[in-house]
């Protein structure tokens, strides 16, 4: 039986997957959006409404993030969603 084809060795291919895996990874944990916890999150909505980027909505009890459209019954799901919807705004306008 012959010996494993020397052309068709794929551990590279895996080596160079597994490195672009990895970045991606820490590219992701660059913005951290899990320490939000109550307070700080009240008062992130609470300045967002102040600033008119965040609508609330009494009768329904809802948060309405206005650039996004997204409706949010949590001020800590807002403030997380608003962390990364910047985050993300941000690196769009870096790659430009």
């Amino acid at each position: 039986m012959p010996g494993p084809d020397p052309h068709d060795d794929t551990s590279r291919d895996y080596e160079r997957f597994e490195k672009k895996q990895l970045a991606q990874d820490r590219d992701a944990i660059g913005v951290d959006t899990a320490d939000i916890d109550d307070t700080t999150a009240q008062r992130l909505v609470n300045d967002l409404v102040d600033a008119d980027v965040v609508t609330p909505v009494p009768e329904d009890h809802v948060l309405v993030h206005k650039p996004s459209g997204t409706v949010f019954d949590s001020t800590t799901q807002l403030a997380v969603f608003h962390r990364g919807w910047t985050a993300n705004r941000d690196a769009d306008a870096e790659a430009e």
